[in-house]
């Protein structure tokens, strides 16, 4: 059974536009030497922010999906297939199915923060693909009770969001004060950012906000805490059946 806590200082860090956008990476890049490298799918994680707003140049992509979550504020949006900007508010999210190869740019607006999440969707398959997007509004995403857990699911699940990458679930939990218990899923990494914490506790061990935390061969999760409190979830399949890009190139 394993549970690890890579605390938020232990993370890699990353900025853009002279700063004006700051990010810390749960899941970094090789050259980025944080103690956490990709598995499963799972290949990049980071989480960005500006206080008076940001541009990251237009610059390529390929093969990956890269999901963007906007979790405060409004970030915009610029791609070379439509050649338009394009706004995304809190709640919102958007994937880029990279494919054979797409430029955009991205803004991210005074006082506003996201998550960029990059998955590997088997990419002898998707380097052959014309690359697409879609972008989704918040209010396509239902929040539903469960276990007394407020749990919005993305993907999977039930989730309106469509991945390529296998067996990826991505959800949000809310969590009221008091003691909860998680299922979770047999053979599935489970891997959680704590977006909102003063006083939390997963199975007996302290946690704060900004953490993140790997779970694998654990049943369930116990969860205590005596102020409200917020997750996001991606649960990615210990084994594949594909051969992923971390593995071709033994990162």
């Amino acid at each position: 059974m394993s549970i690890k806590i890579i605390k938020k200082e232990q993370q890699a860090f990353g900025s853009f536009n002279n700063g004006a956008i700051i990010e810390n990476k749960p899941i970094g890049f090789p050259q980025d030497r944080g103690i956490t490298k990709s598995y499963s799918n799972l290949f990049y994680w980071a989480n960005a922010w500006s206080d008076k707003g940001g541009l990251i140049d237009e610059h390529p992509h390929k093969w990956f999906e890269i999901l963007s979550f906007v979790l405060e504020g409004e970030i915009e949006h610029y791609d070379n297939k439509f050649s338009r900007w394009l706004k995304l508010k809190k709640g919102d999210v958007q994937i880029i199915r990279a494919g054979n190869g797409i430029t955009h740019a991205e803004k991210i607006l005074p006082n506003s923060r996201m998550f960029q999440i990059w998955f590997d969707p088997n990419i002898t398959k998707t380097q052959h693909q014309p690359a697409s997007y879609d972008d989704y509004k918040n209010e396509v995403f239902i929040s539903k009770p469960v276990n007394h857990l407020n749990i919005t699911n993305y993907t999977g699940n039930g989730g309106v969001l469509k991945m390529d990458a296998e067996g990826v679930i991505i959800s949000k939990i809310v969590i009221q004060p008091g003691d909860h218990t998680l299922e979770l899923r047999k053979n599935y990494f489970t891997s959680i950012y704590v977006l909102k914490s003063t006083d939390l506790m997963l199975n007996n061990q302290p946690i704060n906000e900004d953490d993140f935390i790997i779970i694998e061969n654990e049943q369930e999760l116990v969860i205590n805490t005596k102020t409200d409190a917020e997750l996001f979830v991606i649960e990615t399949p210990v084994k594949l059946n594909y051969v992923t890009y971390n593995e071709m190139h033994k990162y």
